[in-house]
């Protein structure tokens, strides 16, 4: 069976009471078994809403474009790669644990620069060179 908590790092555990899971039958080829197995997780994590995420964790994963985000800031997950409702469980709770992973990693700040005087020197030369293309194109003095 699956654990209390889903552990996502050492510092940072998903209690199992804000984890809401739905069984529901999987689309696409398999068989009979596809029409009678309710063998589909969907996975809904409410992301806005969790007392367990830090607050700039929480405005990190609500700032990404994702598709499986609503509007309201559940994240929703459908896992349904695997025959067996255990092991699409399993995965959909993988898939949860990424997605925040991924939330937990600081971009780095950018910090602004000035072209060097070698770049710019180069910029120009090759705008003067194009300069001198197009002005070649134009000239009509031809015999």
């Amino acid at each position: 069976m699956v654990s209390e908590a889903l552990q996502v790092s050492a510092r940072l555990a998903i209690p199992e009471a804000e984890i809401v899971e739905r069984f529901v039958r999987a689309s696409g080829a398999g068989g009979q078994n596809v029409n009678k197995v309710s063998s589909a997780v969907e996975l809904r994590f409410d992301v806005a809403g969790s007392p367990s995420l830090p607050e700039p964790l929480r405005a990190r994963l609500l700032a990404r474009r994702d598709r499986r985000l609503t509007e309201g800031g559940v994240l929703v997950i459908d896992a349904q790669r695997f025959r067996t409702q255990e092991r699409n469980r399993v995965d959909a709770r993988e898939r949860l644990a990424e997605f925040i992973r991924a939330g937990m990693v600081v971009p780095k700040a950018r910090v602004a620069t000035k072209p060097t005087h070698g770049s710019r020197m180069r910029r120009l030369e090759q705008k003067k060179e194009r300069a001198q293309v197009k002005r070649g194109r134009s000239q009509r003095n031809w015999e």
